[in-house]
This record gives structure tokens, sequence and C-alpha cells, in this order.
């Protein structure tokens, strides 16, 4: 019995395989019960096409055990088997794959059968757990058995040996475990079945192995006894691939909280099968609460991604559009190309349509359930829609067509939630713009002194609460052919001609007056001027051409952008009281005007939310303001006029 060698590509190949190609060494029981089931459907295809070679379904299974002392695991199956051929064909040359052949074969001959190896690779990642693998196998319709024994890079030998039944035994050898690498970890049933469970739970063929079990002790009812039993690991039939009608909510339910461990039954459930260019079964969950790291950078997202029932990657984030990556699921496809480790997806047009057709489902079916489940949507968009917003924002508006209509937002005009198309739908005839106001709360914004020009025109307001809304509509710039205008925006222009006239009489006879107030708030203001947005208040500062105000407020939070400011106008009420009084001061004693030029800007800035520069000075002057206002005690020796009483 001589020993052959592996050719010299082969052996640098194995070299990688076993140090390179493969991450994760767990892989290695999955891929070699992919490689019995493909064994197993080439068994049963010859039945139906040979009928000297038919064999019950029912014979057709895989057998994991393992022996501790002997520190082995055998896997074993009863499919086609190979012949020496075959086996120094298969085995003795690394990247040769017999079911890619015998898939191309299949197709020649217009036949379509789901095989899963396609590169010939998997059967080596044995060897990043086993120092010595033994091989024994006999082909389907012969006698002869053979027995392949490689301990890796220094070769492999073959010998005929007996076999009661056709199939194969794989027996792996574990390496000694060292302080980093505990190999005698998979020798444990509860390792075995985990891994049965995660990698290959919906194989079509049933997994077997004998599990230990504790039955109470005939002799001895108060006392137990271990005994073997054998037991079916996998569950072999995926949800995803059973009809739909007859899927309960429970099942679904149940499935997803154990699956991808929640507390809560998911909010919708997306289940749906695609033939095409690319078919695929996909069950994609949203869930009923945002996980508590959703917003966090440790948060991960990506659809799980099966292939033929086999579990490939947990997080395929090429499959998923970051707009969705609250979505949880999976997708099992027969079609996608895989690398050569069947852990990472190739980037072709067949991932890419994949995603595509992926994103248009989530697309529909959030549509759908705004639409038909509007309590259930607002509900979704308190969790997510955040999400939804940074996803244009982070765009750079590119995904506007498809968010903008799952947008949300409170308003001025009714206490719910508000579409962006049913805003526009009831826009007032004369109406050009969409009008929004800033500000950390609903009850915030409804204090704002710029909203009661725009309310008294009867024209609704959007509500912006979310630090990212105002950055959102910079990047979509309009809907539906309607701008965005914020109601704090010096541009806001809502006078008829007679009050735009009345307007500039009135700026033309008070200049020197708001030019006196200009120079004496220096840079913190471009401008002072008379408002056409003020009806009940005093001042206001509004945001000049650039950043808004509320911009500012939100970077100013970074480090970063601490210097980064709003060009700020002061704009003054000439119906207010207080605006005769800044004309009284301005002609009897101009010098006293700058105080009140910067307790008015204080006070625009603190109804803006904004901080002022001197907490402490304004304090004073209110003071000084409010000792001046005294009415001043009677001088005892003065009269006093006697209260004339008739």
């Amino acid at each position: 019995m001589a020993k052959k060698q592996f050719k010299a590509e082969s052996r640098r190949l194995l070299e990688m395989m076993i140090n390179s190609i493969y991450t994760n060494r767990e892989i290695f029981l999955r891929e070699l019960i992919s490689n019995a089931s493909d064994a197993l459907d080439k068994r049963y295809y010859e039945g139906l096409t040979d009928k000297s070679k038919n064999v019950a379904k029912k014979d057709l299974w895989i057998r994991v055990n393992t022996d501790k002392e002997a520190r082995t695991i055998t896997i074993e199956d009863t499919g086609i088997g190979m012949n020496e051929k075959e086996l120094e064909s298969n085995l003795g040359t690394i990247a040769r794959s017999g079911s890619a052949e015998f898939r191309d074969a299949l197709e020649k001959n217009t036949s379509k059968i789901d095989i899963i190896g396609q590169f010939g690779v998997g059967f080596y990642s044995a060897f990043m757990v086993a120092k010595k693998v033994t091989v024994d196998t006999r082909p389907a319709g012969s006698e002869e058995a053979f027995r392949w024994v490689s301990s890796g890079e220094d070769g492999y030998t073959i010998t005929s040996i007996e076999k009661d039944a056709p199939g194969t035994t794989i027996t792996l050898e574990l390496k000694d475990d060292t302080d980093e690498e505990k190999f005698g970890e998979f020798l444990e049933e509860w390792k075995i079945r985990e891994l049965v469970r995660k990698y290959s739970d919906y194989v079509r063929y049933p997994i077997k192995m004998d599990v230990t079990k504790s039955i109470p002790d005939p002799t001895d009812e108060s006392k137990t006894i271990d005994r073997k039993e054998e037991e079916t690991l996998n569950s072999m039939v995926p949800l995803w691939k059973k009809n739909k009608s007859k899927i309960k909510d429970e099942e679904y339910n149940e499935f997803y909280k154990g699956t991808f461990s929640d507390w809560e039954d998911p909010r919708k459930v997306i289940h749906y099968n695609v033939e095409g260019n690319v078919s695929y079964t996909a069950m994609l969950f949203i869930p009923g609460k945002a996980p508590f790291n959703f917003y966090n950078n440790d948060y991960e997202s990506g659809i799980r991604l099966y292939s033929k029932g086999v579990f490939i990657l947990d997080n395929a984030k090429d499959l998923l559009p970051e707009c969705y990556r609250f979505v949880k699921g999976l997708v099992d496809s027969d079609d996608l190309n895989l690398n050569i480790s069947r852990e990472i997806l190739q980037q072709d047009r067949q991932v890419k349509a994949l995603a595509k057709s992926i994103d248009k489902k989530i697309t529909k079916a959030l549509e759908d359930m705004l639409e038909k489940e509007r309590e259930t949507y607002e509900g979704f968009f308190d969790d997510f829609g955040l999400n939804l917003k940074y996803s244009i924002y982070k765009t750079y508006g590119a995904d506007k067509e498809k968010l903008q209509n799952l947008l949300l937002y409170r308003s001025s005009k009714e206490d719910k939630y508000v579409t962006l198309k049913e805003y526009v739908e009831r826009m007032t005839e004369d109406q050009k713009e969409i009008y929004y106001a800033c500000g950390s709360t609903i009850e915030d914004i409804e204090k704002l002194p710029v909203l009661s020009k725009v309310r008294s025109k009867g024209y609704e307001i959007l509500y912006f609460t979310d630090a990212v809304d105002e950055f959102v509509i910079r990047m979509m710039m309009d809907y539906d052919g309607k701008p965005f205008r914020s109601v704090s925006e010096a541009g806001l222009d809502l006078d008829s001609e007679e009050e735009k006239k009345a307007r500039e009489a009135a700026a033309e006879e008070n200049k020197e007056l708001l030019e006196a107030m200009k120079n004496a708030l220096g840079e913190q203001v471009t401008e002072v001027r008379i408002s056409s947005r003020l009806t009940e208040d005093p001042v206001c500062v509004v945001a000049g051409e650039g950043m808004s105000i509320e911009m500012e407020k939100v970077l100013s939070q970074d480090p970063m952008n601490k210097g980064m400011k709003a060009n700020k106008i002061l704009e003054i009420n000439p119906s207010h009281p207080i605006f005769d009084k800044l004309k009284t001061v301005f002609s009897r004693n101009p010098d006293a005007l700058a105080e009140y030029a910067d307790i008015l800007y204080d006070q625009a800035l603190l109804i803006e939310g904004l901080p002022i520069d001197d907490p402490a000075a304004y304090a004073r002057r209110i003071a000084d303001l409010m000792v001046q206002a005294a009415v001043p005690e009677a001088d005892p020796a003065e009269p006093v006029e006697a209260e004339v009483v008739e």
C-alpha cells in the first residue's frame, strides 16, 4: 500500500484550507454534513432514473457519533458512495468537486437537482480540527469498498476494505487540545447538537445521533441510569419552505423569538417566494420594539443567508439596505455565488439583483402597513422612523423617492401624525410652500413667537422635533414640487402688498433706530429689522442665509463644531408697546438703547432655546429695569393731594 502525494498545487491549497480560507473552525461539521446530503441526493436521483438502484427515502440518512476515549467524530451517510477512481479524483485533487461535475452533467440533460458543493474544498475543512481523516466508502450498485486515509499535507493512502452497505463513513481523529484551542469540545453531545441546529437544521435528510438520556432505574425508582438513544437532531423542513396559508401566526412568532432572541412578537411578517433570474425564498420580520442598542454603533444589522437550507452567513449586510437595517429574517437561495469558503458573498449581479428585490418587498410592505394598518405603522415609526430619516440624510437624498412617503410628522392641524402627502393634499390654494418649525418638543415649538403669523393665514405647520429633521429636508429640497420653508427663516414673506408697504414705511421711518440697535449688538446679528411675522410678541431672532438656528443647536453639541453659528437677524414687532418704548429711549437717551438691545436680543435667544453669552449680565440688566420702573415712595415733606370724594 504505497502512500500517494497530493499534487504540489494541491498541497499548497490544503495548507491554505487549514489556515486561511475558513475563519471559523466549527463549520467543518456543516461542510461534511452538506457533502453527505449531496451524496444522498445523488443516490436518490439515480434510483429514480435506474430502477435497479432504487432506494427508499426512509433509508437515506446521516449519522453523527462521537467517541471521547478515542477522540473521534464519525459522520456516516447512506449516499451514493465512491469507487477507487472517484476517491482518487475527488479527494486526491483539492478543489475538484464531484458535486459540481454531477450538477454540470445533469444540466446538460436539462435536469435540475440541488447540490450544495461547488468548489470541492469543503471536505478539507476537516483538517482544521483533525490530525487524521479516514474515509470508508462503497458506491451504490457495487460490492467493492475502499478506505482513504490522510494526515494532511504528507499525502494519503487508498486500500480495499469490506463494507456492509453503500455509503460513506468519515472518521475524524481530533487534534490534541492546546491552551488556545480546545478541540475536545467537539466531542460533547451538546456541541454537536448546537452545530447541527445552527448550520444544518434544514438539511432535508434526518441527521441522527446516539444521545445520552437519563431514565428511572428499574431496580430503584429513586435513582436514574444513563442509556443511549437515537435521536434526530435536525427539523429538516424549514418553516419558510412551508405553504404560507398553512402557517399560523403563533408559528411565525415562536420562530422569530427563538431564532432572533427577542421577547416581543414581530410587528410584521414578510414571507414570500420569488422565481426568476435569482430565485429565493425570504422570511423577514419587522420587530415589535426597537432593540436597546439599535442606534448604537455595536448594533449588528443584516439578514441570515441560507443556500439550499444550509446556513451560510449570520449577518449578510449586502442583502439589506441601510435604511431597513431594523429588519430581521433570512433568505434561502439556490442561485447565489459564494466565495470559496462559502462564508462570504461574491459581489456580482445576482447579489445586487437579490438585494434590490428585497428592498422593494420591504418598501411595499411598509407602504401597505401605512395605508391599511395606520396605528400599527405609527407604532413602527415611533421605533424606527428616525432610521428612515437618517437614511435620506446619509445618502444625500438618494433614498428620497423611496422613503419620503413613509415619513410621519406631528403638525399644528391636529394632535396626530401626518404624512407629507396628506399635508400637501390639504394645503390652501394660495399656499406654495410646506411650512415647518423646529424644537425639542411640541410644547416648545408651540410657544415660538414666529408661529403666529403663519397660523393667522390658516397654513398648517409641520413640527420637527428630531435633531436630524431639518438636515433631512435640506437633502430632500421639496416634496411634490413644494419647497420646504422654515417659519424661522429670514426669507419667509406672508404679507399682503398693503402690509409690505406699511412695513417698508415703518422701516424707513425708524431707520436710524434700527441701525443704532444693530451697531449696539455688533457681530451678534447681521441685521435688525421690522418683523412681518410677529403679532403678539415683541421680538424674535431668525436665521439669514446658510445655517439655520436649529442646525446651530445640533452642531453646537459636537465639540468639533462649537464655533459654527447661524447668521442671526433680530426682528422687532412694530405693533408692540416695546417698540414705542425703544423710540422714546432712542430720542431722549440714545446711549441707553444698547442696554435695551442687549436685553431684547438675549430674550429672543432664550425663546429659541439658544444659550446667551452672559446670563449674569442679563440678570443685572433685568433687575436695573425693574428698579427704574418701580413707583417712587412719597416724600413725607411733600403735601399729599387729598382724595376728592363726591
